[in-house]
């Protein structure tokens, strides 16, 4: 089990997209080189030298043995903090992402602040240096590829850069994939760093033993990324302190990638490059320029989130919100659209490679509409728009665009609207209806209004109306936990329907529309009580209608509570409860009854169906317990077995947010009482 001050598989260090996104997945920063979420190596080195001594507080031992001592690991939602002991002095180093849902300009400026601070903590004065490295493996998919290099100092910054050689914008699309075009860089201020581009031997040995960079050795370029034999971005700087002083520098990590996203055959620009004012030696000098400020307002809202989360579900909930916020803003890319608009756009990392898939969309959404519901438009925006463009062919919604980084039209399962197939079993009709639906309740009851609903109230109506049909008892096909293939009568995907035709009922009578309102409004009430019904099965209900002896967690039945739809009478939620508790392992609460397989967000929906905080901590504890003794060294995985703590295929996704379920529940409950 890893130790309380590191709790976590895998710690967030450059968390910016689904590209450039570099995780430490050891118990020390020494213990073993930063990687992409993926696991490939992604390296970044470093060492500080107190009097002389070189120690290294990041990466791998194959340069310098000696480490300085790791005191502690501590994960905020925007920063990772660590604290190192070497020869009478402490180091901290501060990992900082921005990551501010309700700025996206900031939201999408693609730079991390490496904060280092020494401090003498014996009453000496130390002479002290700083080192810090970057491979060429942030800017190529592969290890054989070859980066060119550049060093410049322009707006303030000593900045040094690796780009690929072969630049092929969007060229290739996947999951398993790092980018390979674009520039990444390493940068500092220009009159508090040196720096240079180094020969990856040379240049460590050179500081470690000197405490001088070296550019002896350097080959021309292009270079192979290959290990131990690639060019390295290399920048030191002072630290020196006189008794009982401390001295800090900042490093700045940064990734422009020119083009985000291809849309429907056009590349979209990151949102931050819109208006093509910025480019990434700019956008480093404003990150530079911004620094204490922006600093100032991570720490508050860092303090506030957890403060905000511990009160609504616990010291363990606030401890789950710190670690999953960066990972789920960074599987989403921000680009602004063909007009101009936010599109918001997700990558099923480690499931499918998929990209703004509505049923990723549907479990991440509680974070985006308690912090900024806008976020929320810019990813349903695309799926509203391709199933109303004439290309798609159903009446149900899509189920993704593509595969990221290609939002060009849905390609899950196969699926090309001009071959015919069994669609109802090789897609989610019931699930991606429901889901589209929801959301778009979802956003009316936290904006105060259904005008965005009315813009796309036909497609709206033609998705409740199929659910009205064939939703109460699904015929056999998949749902969101497609893991576990496909199923007829799942009951647990009548639910689904349910609330998304309340939720259409709802939307109806906040457009005024009163004939339609009460219509859908009958049906949802009607097939809530044959759902109580069939059902029940013994304390719990059923897996699927025609399984006696099965059960599910009926997560999707959160919102009608949160909703206030009250189709279901308090008894049986809380019944519903009673029952998990019965199931509970040591790691959480299992899917249903196949396997004790689980995924985190939809086990504190389900616990979150009626107001039962006992349950609802007990359930926290067993993820992060889940967390402290998985032997699955990544990103937080959403799907894991209860019985074991060993993950199942997904890892750093965006799903995540859906953890977000209780501050959007508190939230909804101030919005309620302040219009009552």
């Amino acid at each position: 089990m890893r130790s309380a001050q590191h709790p976590f598989p895998a710690i967030p260090l450059v968390t910016i997209d689904p590209y450039t996104s570099i995780w430490s997945m050891a118990d020390r920063l020494t213990d073993d080189w930063p990687r992409h979420w993926t696991g490939t190596k992604m390296a970044l080195y470093g060492v500080v030298r107190v009097d002389g001594t070189p120690h290294r507080f990041m990466g791998g031992d194959e340069w310098l043995a000696r480490a300085a001592e790791q005191l502690s690991c501590t994960v905020e939602a925007t920063v990772t903090r660590y604290v190192f002991a070497c020869g009478g002095i402490e180091l901290d180093v501060d990992f900082l992402t921005p990551l501010l849902a309700d700025d996206l300009d900031l939201m999408s400026r693609p730079v991390t602040y490496i904060r280092l601070r020494a401090r003498s903590v014996d009453g000496k004065a130390h002479a002290v240096s700083a080192y810090i490295d970057m491979s060429g493996e942030i800017a190529v998919n592969l290890p054989h590829e070859r980066v060119y290099w550049d060093d410049r100092t322009a707006q303030g910054l000593h900045m040094l850069s690796f780009r690929a050689e072969d630049q092929r914008p969007l060229a290739e699309a996947g999951d398993h994939r790092r980018i390979d075009w674009g520039t990444g860089y390493l940068a500092g201020r220009a009159d508090e760093v040196e720096a240079l581009v180094g020969d990856i031997n040379v240049c460590r040995d050179s500081f470690a033993e000197h405490g001088r960079l070296s550019a002896e050795g350097l080959e021309q370029p292009p270079r192979k990324v290959d290990y131990n034999s690639d060019a390295i971005l290399a920048i030191t700087t002072d630290l020196s302190i006189a008794a009982g002083g401390e001295a800090a520098r900042t490093i700045f990590v940064g990734y422009d990638d020119e083009v985000s996203i291809e849309y429907f055959g056009k590349a979209l620009p990151a949102w931050w490059r819109r208006d093509g004012t910025l480019d990434g030696p700019a956008i480093l000098a404003r990150a530079a320029e911004e620094e204490e400020t922006i600093v100032a307002r991570c720490a508050e809202f860092d303090r506030a989130l957890h403060a905000e989360a511990r009160e609504a579900g616990g010291e363990d909930y606030a401890t789950l919100i710190d670690l999953t916020w960066r990972q789920t803003i960074a599987a989403h890319k921000l680009v602004a659209g063909p007009d101009g608009q936010p599109l918001f756009m997700s990558k099923e990392n480690f499931s499918n490679g998929c990209i703004a898939t509505v049923d990723v969309t549907y479990p991440s959404a509680p974070m985006f509409l308690a912090f900024n519901p806008l976020l929320v438009r810019a990813m349903i925006d695309p799926i509203f728009e391709y199933c109303a463009g004439g290309v798609w062919p159903h009446p149900f919604p899509a189920h993704d665009l593509g595969t990221y980084p290609k939002a060009n039209g849905q390609v899950y399962r196969g699926f090309d609207p001009n071959v015919p197939d069994d669609i109802i079993k090789t897609q989610m009709p019931v699930e991606e209806s429901g889901n589209m639906l929801i959301l778009t309740a979802s956003l009316a009851l936290v904006e105060g209004n259904a005008a965005y609903a009315e813009r796309h109230w036909g497609l709206l109506r033609q998705w409740a109306d199929y659910l009205v049909e064939v939703g109460f008892d699904p015929g056999e096909q998949l749902c969101t936990d497609d893991f576990s293939g496909v199923l007829g009568h799942n009951v647990n995907l009548s639910a689904k329907a349910i609330m998304g035709i309340a939720g259409f009922a709802m939307l109806a009578r906040m457009c005024g529309k009163d004939d339609e309102a009460s219509h859908y409004r009958g049906v949802a009430e009607r097939f809530a009580a044959d759902w109580v019904r069939l059902a029940r099965d013994g304390e719990g209900t059923r897996l699927a209608f025609n399984q006696e002896g099965s059960w599910s967690l009926k997560y999707n039945l959160v919102w009608d509570r949160l909703f206030g739809f009250d189709l279901l009478p308090e008894a049986e939620r809380r019944r519903e409860h009673a029952f998990y508790r019965t199931q509970m392992n040591a790691y959480g609460i299992p899917l249903d009854n196949r396997s004790s397989l689980t995924k985190p967000e939809w086990m504190l929906w389900g616990v979150s169906l009626a107001d039962d905080r006992p349950l609802f901590e007990e359930a926290c504890g067993t993820i992060l317990r889940y967390l402290a003794n998985t032997p699955n060294r990544v990103p937080f995985s959403d799907l894991y077995f209860t019985a074991n703590a060993r993950k199942r295929g997904f890892q750093a996704r965006s799903v995540l947010g859906g953890l977000h379920i209780r501050l959007l529940e508190k939230r909804l409950a101030a919005r309620g009482a302040g219009e009552s």
